[in-house]
């Protein structure tokens, strides 16, 4: 299914290229060596030709470079000599491709065990779409990580996040549980607490904002074409949010022109623990042929628990359970225009905390209540594209409501069973409108306009289960009834609004540089309030925070990069970049406190040699320092709630490598690594203290030093079967979970390992799964409850896990 949709996109993207001009007339052609899919797009820019495929396994035909002045249907034939594949000409400026009729000649005899497969073509042209420009790798400024959705077996997309967490050494992730995890992109990471801020990184789903002031979401990744990870500083085409960097998730869209889907199952064993389970279908139907298709994803996931509760008695209290759809529609009216609505539901329900205490024994710990949460998830978007000439005009507008509710045990020494509920309500509305114009190799230049609004509304309660009708107080200022009754604490309400403008241009000075300027122009209007204040505070205190908070402020974000490709195979770079972030309020030690916008600029320097998975040698490159103002952080005030403030100025290091080893096709080696060097150099006036004898704090959350090695095999096994073989470990160095002695905890300094083989026959594919394989019991995450910063708690890995898969196309 990800073939034939990738082959109608083909056609799809070839044919709105089209325009009036006529494609026998001689034009300037310039095609680099690729598939003939890719060929097809870039022809059909060039010329104005509307070229289709009558076969989808035709998109994957090695072609030539082809350059000079020709007509369009010249070119086609110097693409397509020498292959099994023809042209049929429609009228003058309408083409397609369809396979050639060959003369039957006898198939020799030869035994089944030397059955082979024809060599597979070589990949084509890799291009960075998350750009917003079609800018192919090459001559990409900077770090990308692109993961082809290919790669994604169901056990892994029914993983969520934590399948891109094992593939991209330079992604990391608190491990609070499912939907309430933080994810971070190189070192810009600013804690593990849950509180207003935003998210250093940006997550989208296609053109479509996933998160603001909340954690990520981790939708599943069925049916998805791809994702792209671009390291550093996003903030001219991306704004506010992307510090670290961006993540964008590429699903597949309807098809057209096929009737078709996909059924997967799965079950699978956790050592120590509970079986758990995945169930997804998707099923692409096309309404009025050519015209309009729908595409809908449905999927449920259960995953089994492995924590035990000895004090309330409970075994395997951790398990979660998801489930969700997604669907999209496209409208294609004539070949120029492309309307996408689409809309996501995604509902994670967690029955316990992930945590265990080494106090405790393995995968144990002793808490007085349970601590469930949820997150509930809804995304809706309307996409319209219009194509004409090298240009194409981009709107993306959409909605998303994200309600993550948590609760922490915050049961004292001595104190009866209480329990601490957040929720955390954030809506979304986004609008982009873009004017992209696409040129040779990289150039071009985008020019846009956006607006955001952003609504974080968290509220707080703490229950008692005490016998008697009052309790002491746990909180301040908070009463505590006793006998389940909830009291309410003090919650904020942080809103945004930006409006902003944005460009980037690409020029080409001299042959072999590229030169590539921009910048983001964006109004900030910040308000923010409490939510049920306590009495304790003073009107007048809670009446100038929330006049602090109530602002409008301008910020411009330059870019800058330049980019050499004059060397044969080597792209050499170096790029400048700035991000931010607003600020808000947040409660501190129960006082309404403002926080303010924090800053990052990025240098960064490096070079890549060769393509992974098209060249036999790809290698890879970077160096960039990063100075951070003002960091916003979410920490815990002294009663242990999460809470954020400016904890000062910091400075950090990295380096990363990747190579990428074809010995044969058969075969591919990966290997990367990441080495940060993180301190906070200036640290704000309440942690002066913590940095004794002029020593300087490290960042939190981050590893120093982490890595990846992989190996993927795959080879047919008859003429009908195929093997796919893969396995990797990866290393994820010691951090810390936050900033001072409380949260200075270690964390990390472990291995994870997996496994995974499969097997397919026509549509259908057994697949086999281990991960873990040394079942480590390493620690993923020190938070426990904050509540209790004392004790010695710990997130573990998940204990050795085997999954048995099934899928089947139609």
């Amino acid at each position: 299914m990800v073939r034939k949709a990738d082959v109608l996109f083909v056609t799809a993207l070839a044919i709105a290229a089209a325009t009036p001009a006529r494609a026998a007339d001689r034009q300037n052609i310039n095609l680099a060596p690729g598939r003939l899919g890719e060929a097809a797009i870039a022809l059909g820019h060039q010329t104005g030709a509307s070229i289709g495929m009558s076969d989808q396994s035709l998109a994957g035909i090695a072609t030539p470079a082809v350059r000079g002045r020709m007509s369009a249907e010249a070119a086609l034939k110097r693409l397509l000599k020498g292959s099994h594949a023809s042209i049929r000409r429609i009228d003058d400026r309408t083409f397609r491709i369809v396979r050639a009729s060959l003369p039957a000649r006898p198939i020799p005899h030869r035994p089944a065990s030397t059955a082979a497969l024809p060599p597979a073509p070589p990949p084509a042209e890799i291009i960075v779409t998350a750009s917003k420009r079609d800018v192919p790798l090459p001559r990409y400024a900077g770090l990308v990580d692109m993961v082809s959705g290919g790669l994604f077996d169901s056990g892994e997309a029914a993983g969520g996040s934590a399948a891109l967490l094992s593939r991209v050494a330079s992604l990391s992730s608190t491990h609070a549980g499912s939907g309430r995890n933080k994810l971070f992109i190189r070192a810009i990471a600013d804690s593990g607490v849950a509180g207003p801020t935003q998210a250093t990184t940006g997550q989208y789903l296609g053109d479509m904002r996933l998160n603001y002031a909340a954690p990520d979401p981790d939708l599943r990744l069925y049916d998805m074409r791809g994702v792209e990870v671009l390291e550093g500083p996003q903030g001219t085409l991306y704004g506010a949010g992307s510090l670290g960097g961006i993540i964008r998730i590429i699903p597949n869209p309807p098809n057209l022109g096929e009737t078709g889907g996909q059924i997967s199952a799965g079950v699978s064993a956790t050592q120590h623990g509970d079986p758990g389970g995945d169930l997804a279908a998707v099923l692409n139907l096309p309404i009025v042929p050519e015209k309009i298709a729908l595409r809908v994803v449905g999927y449920g996931v259960q995953e089994g628990g492995y924590i035990d509760d000895r004090l309330r008695d409970r075994d395997d209290v951790n398990r979660t359970r998801i489930y969700g759809t997604r669907a999209a529609l496209r409208f294609a009216p004539d070949e120029d225009w492309t309307i996408d609505l689409s809309g996501l539901y995604q509902r994670i329900n967690g029955r316990d905390a992930q945590y265990a205490s080494r106090n405790s024994g393995r995968l144990t710990r002793d808490s007085s209540v349970a601590q469930p949460y949820h997150s509930d998830y809804l995304l809706l978007n309307a996409r319209v594209e219009r194509q004409w000439d090298d240009m194409r005009f981009v709107s993306s507008t959409g909605y998303v409501r994200n309600i993550l509710a948590e609760s922490y045990d915050a049961t004292q020494p001595g104190g009866p069973p209480a329990l601490f509920r957040q929720r955390n309500k954030v809506e979304i509305f986004s609008t982009e409108n873009r004017l992209v114009r696409d040129l040779d190799n990289g150039l071009g230049w985008i020019l846009g306009a956006s607006y955001l609004e952003s609504t974080s509304d968290i509220r707080r309660s703490l229950t008692s289960y005490g016998t008697a009708a009052f309790q002491p107080q746990i909180i301040p200022g908070v009463p505590m009834f006793g006998r389940g009754m909830a009291a309410t604490a003090t919650g904020v309400r942080n809103r945004i609004k930006e409006a902003t403008i944005f460009a980037e241009a690409s020029f080409e000075p001299v042959k072999g540089l590229i030169a590539t300027l921009g910048g983001r122009l964006t109004n900030s209007r910040l308000s923010g309030e409490a939510n049920d204040p306590i009495s304790l505070l003073a009107a007048a205190d809670i009446a100038y925070a929330e006049a602090q908070a109530n602002r409008g402020e301008t910020m411009f974000l330059p870019s800058a990069s330049v980019l050499s490709d004059a060397l044969p195979g080597i792209t050499l770079y170096a790029r400048f970049q700035q991000g931010f972030r607003p600020g808000g309020l947040a409660v501190d030690d129960q006082r309404i406190e403002r926080f303010r916008n924090d800053r990052v600029s990025t240098l960064e320097a490096g070079f890549r040699k060769g393509v992974p998975g098209r060249d036999p040698v790809a290698i890879s490159a970077n160096i960039a320092y990063t100075d951070w103002r003002d960091i916003q952080a979410d920490v815990t005030d002294r009663i242990g709630l999460p809470t954020t403030a400016n904890i000062g100025d910091g400075r950090i290091y990295t380096i990363e490598g990747r190579v990428v080893l074809r010995p044969m096709p058969k075969i591919t080696l990966d290997a990367s690594m990441i080495y940060n060097d993180s301190r906070l150099d200036q640290p704000a006036q309440f942690l002066r203290t913590l940095s004794y004898d002029g020593r300087r704090l490290s960042l939190p959350n981050v590893a120093d030093l982490s890595g990846r090695l992989a190996v993927d095999y795959r080879t047919p096994v008859s003429d009908l079967l195929s093997l796919h073989l893969s396995a990797s470990a990866r290393y994820v160095g010691k951090s810390r979970l936050g900033v001072g002695p409380i949260l200075g905890r270690t964390q990390g300094d472990y291995v994870d390992t997996a496994f995974s083989a499969s097997l397919t026959r026509g549509p259908m594919q057994w697949s086999l799964s281990l991960s873990n394989l040394f079942d480590s019991n390493g620690n993923r995450f020190s938070l426990g409850t904050p509540f209790d910063l004392h004790s010695d708690y710990y997130t573990p890995l998940r204990p050795r896990t085997v999954r048995v898969g099934l899928d089947f196309a139609f």
